[in-house]
């Protein structure tokens, strides 16, 4: 691994350690860098700000190694992702709580539309689009909040989770006339 990634990895170990200990807004770049050993020098030559640090934690653990392919539905993504933000549940509860610019969750969003815009594109009128993949990213991401914080009566694993959303989307297309 070459020293750049060791630097790298150190600084996202240090950051999910320290979000584990307090709220997002309580670390500055000087905590992170006294908890890993590195100057503040180092820091902003990898990463602009805490905010680019946490989005650099996403894409390497989860987005780097994606192949659309891979999934056959938009089910079957939801759910890897899904399953990767509970095995790291307590740094994204974390994470997707934080709001303002830069913020994972806006990140998160523009890493999303051109997901759902590949398993999307033929569901909706051609015109309205855009309306409709904002619409869904906006619930499946306040849910998956939701879900992460506990907030739904009955704890869910991620598969379980998934599972729901897929029956609300079935239910919604045979039942259009309840709408």
């Amino acid at each position: 691994m070459s020293d750049s990634n060791l630097t790298k990895n150190a600084l996202a170990a240090s950051m999910k350690k320290l979000m584990r200990e307090r709220p997002f807004d309580k670390i500055s770049v000087s905590d992170i860098c006294i908890d890993c050993g590195i100057n503040r020098k180092s820091f902003y030559y990898h990463f602009r700000d805490k905010y680019d640090l946490v989005n650099w934690i996403f894409y390497v653990g989860f987005m780097s190694e994606l192949d659309l392919s891979d999934y056959a539905t938009a089910n079957d993504f939801l759910t890897e992702m899904c399953s990767y933000f509970y095995r790291e549940r307590t740094f994204y509860r974390a994470a997707l709580q934080i709001e303002g610019q830069n913020s994972f969750r806006d990140y998160l969003t523009e890493t999303l539309w051109p997901i759902c815009e590949f398993y999307l594109k033929d569901m909706f009128p051609e015109g309205d689009q855009s309306f409709y993949i904002t619409f869904i990213i906006d619930a499946l991401l306040h849910s998956i909040i939701r879900w992460l914080s506990g907030g739904y009566k009955e704890e869910m694993t991620a598969e379980q989770y998934t599972s729901k959303i897929r029956e609300i989307f079935e239910s919604l297309s045979k039942h259009p006339e309840k709408l």
